[in-house]
Protein backbone atom coordinates (compact mmCIF):
# COMPACT_ATOMS: atom_id res chain seq x y z
CA UNK A 1 0.00 0.00 0.00
CA UNK A 2 2.69 2.21 1.09
CA UNK A 3 4.91 1.52 -2.47
CA UNK A 4 1.19 2.27 -4.26
CA UNK A 5 0.50 5.91 -2.44
CA UNK A 6 4.36 7.25 -3.13
CA UNK A 7 4.09 6.00 -6.91
CA UNK A 8 0.58 7.89 -7.18
CA UNK A 9 1.91 11.43 -5.62
CA UNK A 10 4.97 11.16 -7.80
CA UNK A 11 3.14 10.67 -10.15
CA UNK A 12 0.65 13.47 -9.52
CA UNK A 13 3.93 15.74 -8.73
CA UNK A 14 6.05 15.41 -11.59
CA UNK A 15 3.98 13.76 -14.53
CA UNK A 16 0.53 13.94 -14.17
CA UNK A 17 -0.14 18.12 -13.82
CA UNK A 18 -3.84 17.95 -13.84
CA UNK A 19 -4.57 16.05 -11.00
CA UNK A 20 -1.88 18.60 -8.97
CA UNK A 21 -4.30 21.30 -10.25
CA UNK A 22 -7.33 19.81 -8.72
CA UNK A 23 -5.44 19.94 -4.97
CA UNK A 24 -4.30 23.60 -5.49
CA UNK A 25 -6.71 25.09 -2.96
CA UNK A 26 -5.43 22.94 -0.45
CA UNK A 27 -1.60 24.35 -1.57
CA UNK A 28 -2.48 27.40 -1.64
CA UNK A 29 -3.91 26.66 2.20
CA UNK A 30 -0.61 24.53 2.98
CA UNK A 31 1.62 27.08 1.55
CA UNK A 32 -0.32 30.16 3.66
CA UNK A 33 0.18 28.31 6.87
CA UNK A 34 3.78 27.99 5.76
CA UNK A 35 4.53 31.56 5.49
CA UNK A 36 2.45 32.89 8.91
CA UNK A 37 4.30 30.13 10.56
CA UNK A 38 7.51 31.32 9.50
CA UNK A 39 6.68 34.86 9.98
CA UNK A 40 5.32 34.09 14.05
CA UNK A 41 9.00 32.74 14.48
CA UNK A 42 10.89 35.96 12.88
CA UNK A 43 8.99 38.21 15.07
CA UNK A 44 9.88 35.81 18.06
CA UNK A 45 6.15 35.30 18.26
CA UNK A 46 6.75 31.75 18.47
CA UNK A 47 10.39 30.78 20.78
CA UNK A 48 12.94 29.44 18.73
CA UNK A 49 16.46 28.58 20.65
CA UNK A 50 19.95 29.04 20.36
CA UNK A 51 22.75 26.78 21.28
CA UNK A 52 26.27 27.65 22.27
CA UNK A 53 27.73 26.34 18.62
CA UNK A 54 27.44 27.13 15.58
CA UNK A 55 24.51 25.23 13.78
CA UNK A 56 24.78 24.26 9.86
CA UNK A 57 21.49 22.67 8.43
CA UNK A 58 21.57 20.90 5.44
CA UNK A 59 18.08 20.88 4.13
CA UNK A 60 15.80 21.16 1.26
CA UNK A 61 12.50 22.54 0.11
CA UNK A 62 10.58 19.04 -1.23
CA UNK A 63 9.77 16.41 -0.24
CA UNK A 64 11.90 12.88 -0.53
CA UNK A 65 15.44 12.60 -1.19
CA UNK A 66 17.85 15.21 -2.89
CA UNK A 67 21.40 14.18 -1.08
CA UNK A 68 21.16 15.74 1.95
CA UNK A 69 22.48 12.73 4.20
CA UNK A 70 25.50 12.54 1.85
CA UNK A 71 26.61 16.02 1.46
CA UNK A 72 26.01 16.62 5.51
CA UNK A 73 28.86 13.61 5.41
CA UNK A 74 30.98 15.38 3.37
CA UNK A 75 30.54 18.41 5.59
CA UNK A 76 31.63 16.12 8.98
CA UNK A 77 34.44 15.31 7.08
CA UNK A 78 35.85 18.85 5.78
CA UNK A 79 34.95 19.87 9.63
CA UNK A 80 37.52 17.59 10.84
CA UNK A 81 39.90 18.46 7.73
CA UNK A 82 39.68 21.96 9.27
CA UNK A 83 40.41 21.10 12.95
CA UNK A 84 36.60 21.48 14.38
CA UNK A 85 34.85 18.41 16.59
CA UNK A 86 31.11 18.25 14.45
CA UNK A 87 27.90 16.66 15.81
CA UNK A 88 25.25 15.40 13.43
CA UNK A 89 21.55 15.87 14.69
CA UNK A 90 18.65 13.84 12.18
CA UNK A 91 15.62 12.96 12.91
CA UNK A 92 15.75 9.59 12.74
CA UNK A 93 13.18 8.36 10.24
CA UNK A 94 11.86 5.34 10.86
CA UNK A 95 13.20 4.79 13.76
CA UNK A 96 10.86 3.85 16.62
CA UNK A 97 12.41 4.05 19.84
CA UNK A 98 10.81 4.04 22.89
CA UNK A 99 12.23 7.81 23.86
CA UNK A 100 14.51 10.24 22.19
CA UNK A 101 16.80 11.78 21.97
CA UNK A 102 19.10 8.82 20.83
CA UNK A 103 22.65 8.58 20.66
CA UNK A 104 23.52 6.16 17.12
CA UNK A 105 26.89 4.62 17.15
CA UNK A 106 27.65 1.81 14.26
CA UNK A 107 26.32 -0.93 16.36
CA UNK A 108 22.87 0.71 16.99
CA UNK A 109 19.51 -1.46 16.18
CA UNK A 110 18.60 0.56 13.00
CA UNK A 111 14.76 -0.46 13.61
CA UNK A 112 15.46 2.17 16.67
CA UNK A 113 16.91 4.92 14.97
CA UNK A 114 16.75 4.71 11.66
CA UNK A 115 18.24 3.89 8.06
CA UNK A 116 20.49 7.54 7.56
CA UNK A 117 21.16 7.89 11.29
CA UNK A 118 23.30 4.51 11.25
CA UNK A 119 24.82 5.43 8.47
CA UNK A 120 26.01 8.45 9.04
CA UNK A 121 27.44 6.93 12.50
CA UNK A 122 29.02 4.58 10.72
CA UNK A 123 30.91 6.20 8.36
CA UNK A 124 31.45 9.63 9.79
CA UNK A 125 33.82 10.18 13.09
CA UNK A 126 31.38 12.28 14.36
CA UNK A 127 28.91 11.50 17.10
CA UNK A 128 25.22 11.61 16.12
CA UNK A 129 21.98 12.06 18.08
CA UNK A 130 18.36 11.54 16.85
CA UNK A 131 15.09 12.73 18.10
CA UNK A 132 12.10 14.39 16.64
CA UNK A 133 12.96 17.83 17.99
CA UNK A 134 15.98 19.30 16.89
CA UNK A 135 16.14 21.34 19.82
CA UNK A 136 16.46 18.55 22.39
CA UNK A 137 18.79 16.78 20.18
CA UNK A 138 21.36 19.50 19.96
CA UNK A 139 21.03 20.09 23.33
CA UNK A 140 21.59 16.55 24.26
CA UNK A 141 24.50 16.74 22.02
CA UNK A 142 25.75 19.42 23.39
CA UNK A 143 25.86 17.60 27.15
CA UNK A 144 27.50 14.29 26.03
CA UNK A 145 30.15 14.86 23.72
CA UNK A 146 33.01 17.68 22.86
CA UNK A 147 31.68 18.72 19.14
CA UNK A 148 32.34 22.71 18.65
CA UNK A 149 29.81 22.70 16.01
CA UNK A 150 26.48 21.19 14.96
CA UNK A 151 25.10 19.88 11.43
CA UNK A 152 21.81 19.03 11.09
CA UNK A 153 20.68 16.70 8.58
CA UNK A 154 17.57 17.91 7.66
CA UNK A 155 15.02 20.21 9.52
CA UNK A 156 15.40 23.57 6.76
CA UNK A 157 11.46 23.97 8.15
CA UNK A 158 12.40 23.20 12.00
CA UNK A 159 12.75 26.63 13.04
CA UNK A 160 12.77 26.28 16.98
CA UNK A 161 16.43 25.72 16.52
CA UNK A 162 17.86 28.79 15.66
CA UNK A 163 21.03 28.03 12.76
CA UNK A 164 23.84 30.10 11.59
CA UNK A 165 23.85 28.48 8.29
CA UNK A 166 21.14 27.15 5.91
CA UNK A 167 22.26 25.17 3.10
CA UNK A 168 19.02 24.04 0.52
CA UNK A 169 19.92 20.86 -1.74
CA UNK A 170 17.81 20.59 -5.02
CA UNK A 171 17.52 17.85 -6.97
CA UNK A 172 18.86 18.62 -10.44
CA UNK A 173 17.15 15.60 -11.97
CA UNK A 174 13.41 16.09 -11.01
CA UNK A 175 13.69 19.74 -9.89
CA UNK A 176 10.51 21.10 -7.76
CA UNK A 177 7.82 18.93 -9.90
CA UNK A 178 4.95 20.86 -10.97
CA UNK A 179 6.03 24.09 -8.62
CA UNK A 180 3.35 23.32 -6.15
CA UNK A 181 2.99 23.10 -2.35
CA UNK A 182 1.95 19.79 -0.56
CA UNK A 183 -0.50 18.41 -1.34
CA UNK A 184 -0.86 19.13 -5.01
CA UNK A 185 3.35 19.54 -5.75
CA UNK A 186 6.25 18.09 -3.52
CA UNK A 187 7.12 21.44 -1.93
CA UNK A 188 7.74 22.17 1.91
CA UNK A 189 7.71 25.74 1.09
CA UNK A 190 7.41 28.03 -1.43
CA UNK A 191 9.58 28.27 -3.88
CA UNK A 192 11.13 32.02 -2.84
CA UNK A 193 12.24 30.05 0.56
CA UNK A 194 15.08 29.73 -1.65
CA UNK A 195 15.89 33.25 -1.82
CA UNK A 196 16.74 33.59 2.17
CA UNK A 197 19.15 30.34 2.56
CA UNK A 198 22.93 30.85 2.55
CA UNK A 199 24.07 28.55 0.00
CA UNK A 200 22.30 26.56 -2.42
CA UNK A 201 23.43 23.22 -3.46
CA UNK A 202 21.98 21.52 -6.86
CA UNK A 203 22.47 17.64 -6.48
CA UNK A 204 23.09 17.09 -10.56
CA UNK A 205 23.63 20.39 -13.28
CA UNK A 206 23.19 23.74 -11.28
CA UNK A 207 20.74 25.98 -13.01
CA UNK A 208 22.20 29.46 -11.81
CA UNK A 209 25.44 30.94 -10.99
CA UNK A 210 24.81 31.52 -7.48
CA UNK A 211 24.75 27.48 -7.14
CA UNK A 212 26.94 24.73 -6.69
CA UNK A 213 26.81 21.64 -8.56
CA UNK A 214 27.43 18.23 -6.57
CA UNK A 215 27.73 15.03 -8.23
CA UNK A 216 28.10 10.99 -6.49
CA UNK A 217 30.73 9.14 -6.97
CA UNK A 218 30.77 5.57 -6.43
CA UNK A 219 32.69 2.42 -8.37
CA UNK A 220 32.90 0.04 -5.84
CA UNK A 221 30.74 -2.93 -4.35
CA UNK A 222 31.05 -4.36 -1.30
CA UNK A 223 29.30 -8.17 -0.68
CA UNK A 224 27.17 -7.49 2.53
CA UNK A 225 27.62 -11.21 3.43
CA UNK A 226 31.30 -11.24 3.11
CA UNK A 227 33.19 -8.00 3.10
CA UNK A 228 34.39 -8.55 -0.45
CA UNK A 229 35.16 -5.58 -2.84
CA UNK A 230 34.90 -5.48 -6.38
CA UNK A 231 34.65 -2.97 -8.94
CA UNK A 232 31.32 -2.05 -10.40
CA UNK A 233 32.96 -2.31 -14.08
CA UNK A 234 32.97 -6.17 -12.78
CA UNK A 235 29.29 -6.72 -12.99
CA UNK A 236 29.35 -5.11 -16.39
CA UNK A 237 28.78 -8.75 -18.22
CA UNK A 238 26.47 -9.70 -15.49
CA UNK A 239 22.78 -9.83 -15.67
CA UNK A 240 21.96 -7.70 -12.40
CA UNK A 241 18.87 -6.44 -9.84
CA UNK A 242 19.16 -3.37 -8.69
CA UNK A 243 17.03 -1.81 -5.44
CA UNK A 244 16.54 1.21 -3.64
CA UNK A 245 14.49 2.27 -0.93
CA UNK A 246 15.52 6.14 -1.17
CA UNK A 247 13.97 9.34 -2.19
CA UNK A 248 14.92 8.80 -5.87
CA UNK A 249 15.48 5.79 -6.42
CA UNK A 250 16.18 6.59 -10.35
CA UNK A 251 19.56 8.35 -9.59
CA UNK A 252 21.13 5.33 -8.17
CA UNK A 253 19.48 3.39 -10.88
CA UNK A 254 21.74 5.44 -13.52
CA UNK A 255 24.40 5.65 -11.53
CA UNK A 256 24.81 1.98 -11.99
CA UNK A 257 24.06 2.41 -15.75
CA UNK A 258 26.23 4.99 -16.33
CA UNK A 259 28.92 2.38 -15.15
CA UNK A 260 27.80 0.23 -17.65
CA UNK A 261 25.37 -2.38 -16.17
CA UNK A 262 22.64 -4.11 -17.31
CA UNK A 263 19.97 -3.89 -14.12
CA UNK A 264 16.25 -5.27 -13.38
CA UNK A 265 15.20 -2.54 -11.40
CA UNK A 266 13.32 -2.21 -8.20
CA UNK A 267 12.21 0.88 -6.63
CA UNK A 268 10.88 1.35 -2.94
CA UNK A 269 9.54 4.26 -0.84
CA UNK A 270 12.14 6.29 1.17
CA UNK A 271 13.07 4.32 4.17
CA UNK A 272 10.92 1.46 3.49
CA UNK A 273 11.70 -1.30 5.76
CA UNK A 274 13.04 -4.08 3.76
CA UNK A 275 12.37 -7.85 4.17
CA UNK A 276 14.12 -10.83 2.99
CA UNK A 277 11.39 -11.32 0.11
CA UNK A 278 12.03 -7.94 -1.28
CA UNK A 279 15.49 -8.79 -2.26
CA UNK A 280 15.54 -12.36 -2.97
CA UNK A 281 14.57 -12.80 -6.52
CA UNK A 282 13.94 -15.96 -8.32
CA UNK A 283 17.55 -16.40 -9.66
CA UNK A 284 21.10 -16.12 -8.83
CA UNK A 285 21.84 -13.28 -10.27
CA UNK A 286 23.87 -10.27 -7.82
CA UNK A 287 21.42 -7.81 -6.45
CA UNK A 288 22.95 -4.33 -5.42
CA UNK A 289 21.78 -1.87 -3.61
CA UNK A 290 22.21 1.51 -1.83
CA UNK A 291 24.53 1.72 1.45
CA UNK A 292 21.40 2.94 3.16
CA UNK A 293 19.24 0.16 2.18
CA UNK A 294 22.05 -1.95 3.04
CA UNK A 295 22.27 -1.38 6.83
CA UNK A 296 18.77 -2.45 6.56
CA UNK A 297 19.01 -5.72 4.89
CA UNK A 298 22.48 -7.08 6.77
CA UNK A 299 20.78 -9.45 8.70
CA UNK A 300 19.24 -11.72 6.19
CA UNK A 301 21.29 -10.61 2.90
CA UNK A 302 22.73 -13.50 0.93
CA UNK A 303 26.78 -13.98 -1.12
CA UNK A 304 24.46 -12.23 -4.17
CA UNK A 305 23.80 -9.44 -2.62
CA UNK A 306 25.87 -6.07 -2.87
CA UNK A 307 25.77 -2.50 -1.83
CA UNK A 308 27.49 0.48 -3.43
CA UNK A 309 28.98 3.58 -1.58
CA UNK A 310 28.17 6.15 -2.76
CA UNK A 311 29.70 10.14 -1.67
CA UNK A 312 28.91 13.24 -2.56
CA UNK A 313 31.60 15.41 -3.91
CA UNK A 314 30.86 19.22 -4.76
CA UNK A 315 32.47 21.60 -7.01
CA UNK A 316 35.87 23.02 -5.08
CA UNK A 317 34.60 26.64 -4.84
CA UNK A 318 31.96 25.28 -2.54
CA UNK A 319 33.95 24.29 0.39
CA UNK A 320 35.61 27.96 0.51
CA UNK A 321 32.69 29.30 0.05
CA UNK A 322 30.89 27.49 2.96
CA UNK A 323 34.21 27.84 5.49
CA UNK A 324 34.58 31.54 4.50
CA UNK A 325 30.99 31.47 5.79
CA UNK A 326 31.29 29.85 8.29
CA UNK A 327 34.23 32.02 9.77
CA UNK A 328 32.30 35.31 9.24
CA UNK A 329 28.83 33.31 11.09
CA UNK A 330 31.09 32.24 14.30
CA UNK A 331 32.67 35.80 14.39
CA UNK A 332 29.16 37.44 14.16
CA UNK A 333 28.19 35.28 17.19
Amino acid sequence: MKRTLARWALDIWYKDAFLGILLLPFAYIFSDIVRVRRLLYRKGILKSHKVSVPVVVVGNITVGGTGKTPLTMWLAELLIEQGYQPGIISRGYGGDASSWPVLVNAHSDVAQVGDEALLMARQTRSPVMVGPSRVESAQKLLTESACDIILSDDGLQHYRLQRDIEIAVIDGERGFGNGYCLPAGPLREPIERLTSVDLVVVNGEKYADHEFAMHFVGDTAINLSTGVQQSLQSFQKLNCHALAGIGNPERFFNLLKSAGLSCTTHGFPDHYRFKADDIFFNDANPVLMTEKDAVKCTGFAGEQHWYVPIKAKPEPAFKQQFLNLLIKRQHDR
